[in-house]
């Protein structure tokens, strides 16, 4: 092992995670992804557009066009974040799973819980 110091092996971010979404438009991520930044449910919202979904649904298999979103906000706020997300999404059953962290660079790991306290 070298001579890293805990601050250049990375701050401890298990408190947090990425939480994957996906939505029919780059609109409807867009609304979804800022209306969890303005209630502080997340820190950020990552959007990406032209995303191709192949899935089966109601029997038959399926390809669309979707946005991805992926929000890194505190694990206790999972529950009120995909509570919320149902709320304003516009799919029956949504997508939208939480991605535990490890660690990360200690200076965005503050951001990131200064942005959801």
């Amino acid at each position: 092992m070298n001579s890293e110091t805990a601050a250049d092996a990375g701050a401890d971010a298990t408190d947090l995670a990425f939480v994957y979404m996906t939505a029919a438009s780059r609109a409807d991520a867009a609304r979804i992804g800022r209306a969890l930044v303005e209630e502080r449910l997340a820190a950020c919202v990552n959007i990406l557009d032209g995303m191709t979904s192949i899935y089966r649904w109601q029997g038959a298999v399926e390809e669309s066009a979707e946005a991805v979103l992926i929000a890194k906000t505190r694990r206790a706020l999972f529950d009120r974040l995909a509570a919320r997300v149902r709320e304003l999404h516009g799919y029956e059953v949504p997508c939208i799973l939480e991605l535990p962290l490890g660690r990360g660079n200690p200076a965005y790991v503050d951001w990131l819980r200064e942005g959801t306290g």
